[in-house]
């Protein structure tokens, strides 16, 4: 726009989050638009549902679904794009088209349509578009623009990932507790080490570094991370220092253990060790927590990291440590759904057969305090349309809490096929020992970390009331 002032942005937006200024009237033509485009997660949905007065959560029903979203974001258009702060809505007509449902990305846009300048009003048509290039939403918005300049520090919207079944992020929960101390094994790359001083920054954990001093020196140097006030266990190796972690561990010293940059399998060892003093009746397994826009509640996927081949006996307490993982995040009586290709019993898929049995099992109370359903595929473990479909009546169907694969590998890529196509963030830890294991993997981003080592520190509390 010729007539824009060069300290005022330009008055046509595709989201830039980093506009920071409004738009005055006299800045503002007939024509011109801005537009944000999100995608609705399922802790969006449970905001909604907070506002509202309802759950806001799952499928939605016929009409308008989440429609109250989608206003949401056109007001976040007016508000914070054209005209931007200090805008005023005086009357809105909006017709609702299409349902929202969770997963779903809206193309939030407005046009300015008419200038009142009498009044500094002006009118905007509005549309939402989601994904699949459909209407969902459309009308019109009439504004009072801002009649003072206002400037704002950039910001993005804010983002709440992996949550507890009440919907409140873990690192929210974790942080009533007083910090863990935790033995960070071998964190001799930066990535590692500096999750560590992030989580004792995030107020989570008191990191005790376990590892070669002078390799640990070099590294922070190098990635100009401060290790002043942290205590360092000088050990010569990695080997070293999984045996010394494991020792401050059985001893009470530490109460969790954290994965460094050495390999699983050289920890692992140290831990299952017989001599080591840190095994318990149970199995060791391990639980991915994960969260994705496309589910409405956390859930929890065992065991993709640890139990290659479990077999019948091993999975009862691989499911045993999921369901106190998920009464620790307030899940009262999670559902889990036991994992297989198909739906029914098939004596040539073992899969199948565990399935069947750990059910029985739960039946006469060998397995408690969940209820459990299988063989289920997982589509409807987690979709109650397909159940559905498959003529599947079932408590746990479409509303798994659990799910119980059959395998290391098929557990594995399913965690990771959620996680980089399916925008799920996770939290990972291992069970079954007298303290918990948080075991991130190298390519694991800071979110997943601080995340793991916030659902650590609620493990760590609930031992100290209830000891593995």
């Amino acid at each position: 726009m010729d007539k824009t002032p060069a300290a005022a942005p330009a008055a046509t937006s595709e989201a830039d989050p980093a506009a920071a200024c409004n738009h005055l009237f006299d800045e503002i033509s007939v024509g011109d638009s801005a537009t944000i485009t999100r995608r609705l997660r399922a802790e969006d949905a449970q905001v909604l549902g907070a506002l509202y007065g309802g759950t806001a959560l799952g499928d939605p029903a016929p009409g308008l679904g989440h429609g109250g979203w989608g206003t949401a974001l056109l007001h976040a258009v007016l508000d914070t794009r054209l005209p931007g702060p200090g805008s005023v809505c005086i009357e809105q007509s909006l017709r609702f088209l299409a349902p929202v449902a969770i997963g779903d990305t809206l193309a939030a846009s407005v046009q300015v349509t008419a200038r009142d300048a009498v009044n500094r009003r002006l009118r905007f048509d509005c549309r939402c578009i989601n994904q699949h290039g459909a209407l969902v939403m459309e009308g019109t918005i009439e504004v009072q623009a801002p009649a003072q300049r206002i400037v704002q520090a950039p910001r993005q919207l804010p983002e709440t990932r992996v949550l507890d079944s009440d919907g409140q992020s873990l690192l929210e929960r974790a942080r009533r507790w007083a910090p863990i101390r935790v033995a960070v094994v071998h964190p001799c790359d930066a990535t590692s080490l500096g999750a560590a001083l992030d989580a004792s920054r995030e107020g989570l954990i008191e990191p005790v570094l376990v590892a070669p001093r002078s390799k640990l020196e070099g590294v922070a140097r190098e990635a100009a991370l401060d290790l002043t006030g942290i205590r360092i266990e000088d050990v010569p190796h990695s080997h070293a220092a999984a045996a010394r972690a494991v020792e401050l561990a059985a001893g009470g010293h530490v109460d969790a253990l954290m994965k460094g940059s050495l390999h699983t399998d050289e920890l692992m060892a140290a831990v299952v060790s017989a001599s080591a003093g840190l095994r318990t009746s149970r199995r060791i397994s391990h639980c991915y927590l994960m969260q994705t826009p496309a589910y409405p509640r956390p859930f929890i996927i065992t065991d993709g990291a640890i139990n290659i081949a479990p077999t019948l006996e091993e999975k009862a307490d691989i499911v045993r440590n999921a369901i106190e993982l998920a009464h620790i995040v307030g899940v009262a009586q999670p559902r889990v759904a036991i994992l297989a290709a198909v739906e029914t019993v098939n004596p040539r898929m073992q899969a199948t057969l565990d399935a069947a049995a750990l059910c029985k099992m739960a039946d006469r109370g060998q397995i408690t305090g969940a209820v459990l359903d299988g063989p289920l595929a997982f589509d409807n473990a987690i979709s109650a349309a397909a159940a559905k479909i498959k003529g599947i009546v079932s408590d746990v169907a479409g509303r798994a809490d659990i799910l119980l694969v059959p395998d290391l590998e098929s557990g594995n890529m399913l965690a990771k096929q959620l996680e980089y196509l399916g925008g799920a963030a996770s939290a990972a830890v291992v069970l079954g020992a007298r303290v918990p294991i948080v075991l991130t993997s190298r390519a694991d981003p800071r979110e997943s970390r601080i995340a793991s080592c916030a659902l650590a520190v609620l493990i760590a509390h609930h031992y100290r009331d209830c000891p593995p």
